[in-house]
């Protein structure tokens, strides 16, 4: 046995299914002790979307998502999806192949300093200089990446670490990192204060972050919002944590949320924050959620509670953890006057759309698609106007609704489809972007093809970049700046090229039928709609 071969065992001990990446000649020795392996390689097209497809995989799997890549350009192009894994707290374990251990720090072909250039935004990263430590740092890179608060760990291996003997191999069985204890219990004190000031509010409001999704809490907060009639509202990264249309349920927050949603949330006398960073996109005036309320902030980062604004009672602690836990205390509380005014903001303030006729109203066709969507379906937003339009018009029944809210990371929707397909191959996955964001990953419609993962794209055209386009409008007034996408494909031929289903819709007229032969089976079709160039979120 090799180090090549120790790694590939420690993989098929942590039940990895799947390694997304693309090889090159310092990850070699991986890529050969893999083929003996039962766990599948998946050839990416470019770096960066081995990231956002094992991103896609890890969220909709609950496991860790994994992708190897070799030195130099390969590991500076991953950093990317990285970042993005990072910003958005996903479990990946990142493999990069490195230089000879000798000739570190002599700057030879494709050496890159990777662990100290992704030091920002990882969770742990390693560098292997003794073959003999194959099996401690996976072990301890795959608890690192999915407790506490998950997100990505790089591990980089040089080409001779990888090639040198194992004179014995033991996986470990349990992992004790004396400086890494996450709390997951919350403090039972803490959760008491908590249930006092439930009992004391008249107005109060859970704001869900994507942390309630990574815990897999859905189900929790769902039941304590019901049981005790709190009203939910989500950040962008929380959506999803309550189905759309629960009575319960009044929206997204923040710059581009429901306006209804965010004055529920100003208006409240405690606002319960779970899982939420409590980010510029989410709470654009932080001082604004401390003003005549009480902010209670749970988290499981503890780095996270105060960082931007203060809270009257902290609580560190897995959310699942703490709703249970709230639960088995007994008390009660009473706010359905409180209900009832929400109830009134989401009749009378719901945002009136005028579209264009003569092109697909992208909020309109989004409803549409929502709705003849699998109950359990995966629905993918990619980054711009597309997202918005995604966050606010799409309906989760029993799905997921993914996306890339801490970073904004264009292209991230195709190569993050594919992941969530492979995961669970019998769901429903759409990829929905705009067509800046389609010509960032459409390279992977390749990938989808060899590996036959059945992903249902729409492109909403504009040939525009359409967010920067319309922030150009507002500030710049009309100044348009580098954001013509003219020179675009023909996203026909170019489907044909890869033996593609391709449709076409260019206004409202049969959008329903088109709709319905769109999702009628599991093959891979690309939707083209047209959308009026000049068409805005708000």
């Amino acid at each position: 046995m090799i180090g090549a071969d120790a790694i590939i065992k420690c993989l098929e001990a942590e039940g990895v299914e799947y390694v997304f990446g693309y090889p090159g000649v310092a990850i070699c020795p991986f890529y050969n002790s893999i083929l003996e392996s039962e766990v599948q390689t998946i050839l990416i097209r470019t770096e960066q979307n081995a990231a956002h497809a094992a991103s896609g995989f890890a969220r909709v799997s609950g496991k860790v998502g994994v992708c190897a890549v070799t030195s130099g350009p390969g590991a500076t192009n991953l950093i990317t999806g990285v970042a993005t894994a990072f910003a958005d707290s996903i479990p990946l374990v990142c493999i990069t192949g490195q230089v000879n251990s000798e000739l570190l720090g002599s700057d030879v072909f494709q050496e890159a300093d990777i662990t100290g250039a992704v030091e920002s935004f990882v969770k742990y990263s390693y560098l292997i200089k003794d073959v003999g430590d194959i099996p401690r740092v996976f072990k301890e890179a795959f608890h690192l990446a999915n407790t506490g608060r998950k997100g990505p760990v790089l591990i980089d291996i040089p080409i001779d670490i990888q090639n040198s003997p194992v004179i014995k191999f033991k996986y470990p069985e349990e992992v004790n990192m004396r400086t890494y204890k996450p709390t997951v219990k919350g403090n039972m004190a803490q959760i008491k204060k908590v249930i006092k000031e439930l009992e004391k509010a008249k107005r109060p409001i859970i704001c869900a972050g994507g942390g309630v999704l990574l815990s897999h809490a859905e189900g929790e907060l769902r039941n304590f919002a019901e049981k005790y009639q709190i009203p939910v509202v989500s950040t962008m990264m929380g959506i999803g944590a309550m189905p759309t249309r629960h009575p319960m349920y009044y929206g997204m927050v923040g710059n581009n949320g429901k306006p209804y949603a965010n004055r529920a949330m100003n208006e409240s006398d405690l606002l319960l924050m779970v899982g939420a960073r409590v980010a510029d996109r989410a709470v654009n005036q932080p001082d604004l959620i401390t003003e005549n309320k009480v902010l209670i902030h749970i988290d499981v980062d503890p780095a996270e509670i105060g960082k931007n604004v203060g809270p009257a009672i902290p609580l560190v602690g897995d959310a699942k953890h703490i709703f249970e836990d709230i639960q088995k205390e007994d008390f009660t509380c009473e706010h359905s006057e409180w209900i009832q005014v929400l109830n009134g903001y989401r009749d009378s303030m719901r945002p009136i759309r005028k579209p264009n006729p003569d092109y697909v109203d992208p909020a309109a066709f989004i409803t549409m698609l929502s709705e003849a969507m699998d109950e359990d379906a995966v629905y993918v937003a990619d980054v711009g106007q597309n997202q918005i339009w995604s966050c606010g018009y799409h309906i989760v029944k029993r799905g997921r609704f993914l996306t890339t809210g801490g970073m904004g990371t264009m292209g991230y929707s195709i190569p993050a489809a594919m992941g969530a397909k492979l995961a669970d191959k019998k769901r429903q996955v759409v990829a929905v972007c705009g067509d800046g964001s389609f010509q960032m990953s459409m390279m992977e419609l390749a990938t989808m093809r060899q590996f036959g993962v059945s992903v249902k794209i729409i492109v909403l055209k504009n040939n525009y970049l359409g967010m920067v386009r319309e922030y150009q409008h507002y500030t710049y007034k009309d100044n348009y700046s580098v954001v013509d996408l003219s020179g675009s494909p023909d996203l026909e031929k170019l489907s044909a090229a890869y033996e593609m289903k391709f449709m076409r819709q260019c206004t409202m007229d049969g959008v329903q039928d088109t709709i319905k032969a769109f999702l009628e089976n599991d093959e891979s079709v690309l939707l083209e709609c047209i959308i009026d160039p000049m068409d805005l979120v708000k």
